[in-house]
């Protein structure tokens, strides 16, 4: 059992009162739906004649989503082209009742979209438009203003930098979110990447996957010996000066250490078992439920576990999709 009834009730009770900053590289992800019974008479490919088209929120707007539906106010920030797609996201975000005050828009970038073409029901291929160069100088300057404008108006509770390697967490970018985090006594939650991986430093609760830590740290890690784990996590305390690591293990759980002014302390979560139909957007799922966390100031064992049911929760649904708020609250009180 994580928590009582009488616990996760005022949990969520905190969460409803939250308000979560998301900055970050937001996406669209397009989906083709169609069926194949020939092949193209051009070369030897399946043609898939389109019966359906989706278009969902992806990247650090699906973090927003996640947040929402926790029940708390995700308040979104990123940068998106001066292009139709970008006029579809704006949409999107509209639809979903998501404010686009935060959102800044540039003739210099595309809108990044993940194109899935699906054929009889399998994921026949995908197509990545997008540009990942890191923010131009005018780009720059306008997404540090909208931050800095965004917490003294809306005072969010966390900050959560969702990077997705598409340019707009740029180790500048990372550097000045930390600095007007820490002048205003914000903690920071970062689901990081390989390319900017060591430019998180001063954050509060840093949550890589576990092939994201072996990318970023170039090291060797088992993810079933809490030694090895502990060793990549003193490396980010010490080095990175990180106070909370949280490493998501996929089967094996996740796994998080704790320093503090007793030292370090870490613990391995399992996983529970579960029919998996599709692990996207899990990340995305465990990083909302750990921020809000750390804005009720939960204690840090039981906010792993948490952000690890969440996760586990997401991946019995195809698709990318935000966490069941009263599904979570459920199991989070029966024993595990």
């Amino acid at each position: 059992m994580i928590f009582t009834e009488e616990e996760i009730r005022h949990l969520f009770n905190k969460f409803n009162t939250c308000k979560v900053l998301v900055i970050g590289d937001v996406m669209i992800d397009s989906y083709l739906v169609g069926n194949v019974d020939r092949i193209s008479p051009e070369a030897p490919v399946p043609v898939v004649t389109l019966k359906q088209r989706d278009n969902m929120l992806g990247g650090a707007a699906n973090v927003a989503l996640n947040i929402r539906s926790l029940g708390a106010e995700a308040i979104l920030c990123s940068v998106i082209g001066n292009d139709k797609q970008g006029d579809v996201f704006l949409g999107l975000l509209k639809k979903e009742g998501l404010k686009t005050n935060g959102i800044i828009r540039s003739s210099e970038r595309m809108t990044t979209t993940k194109f899935r073409i699906i054929g009889n029901r399998m994921q026949m291929l995908r197509v990545d438009e997008e540009i990942d160069t890191d923010l131009n100088e005018n780009d720059f300057t306008s997404l540090i203003k909208c931050i800095s404008a965004l917490i003294k108006e809306q005072k969010p509770d966390v900050i959560i930098l969702q990077d997705y390697n598409k340019g707009v967490l740029s180790p500048e970018v990372i550097e000045r979110v930390a600095e007007i985090a820490s002048q205003n006594g914000i903690p920071v939650a970062v689901d990081p990447k390989k390319k900017n991986f060591t430019a998180y430093k001063g954050i509060t609760l840093f949550k890589p996957n576990l092939k994201e830590i072996v990318e970023g740290l170039k090291i060797d890690v088992d993810p079933m010996s809490i030694e090895s784990l502990d060793k990549a996590a003193g490396t980010l305390h010490k080095c990175q000066n990180i106070e909370l690591v949280m490493i998501t293990l996929s089967e094996h759980g996740i796994f998080i250490s704790v320093k503090d002014s007793n030292g370090i302390s870490s613990k391995i979560i399992p996983a529970e078992m579960r029919s998996i139909a599709d692990v996207s957007g899990a990340g995305d799922t465990v990083i909302s439920v750990a921020a809000l966390c750390l804005a009720a100031k939960t204690d840090h064992f039981p906010m792993a576990a948490l952000s690890n049911l969440a996760g586990g929760l997401v991946c019995e649904q195809a698709g990318v999709v935000p966490v069941d708020k009263f599904r979570l609250m459920a199991e989070a009180t029966v024993e595990l």
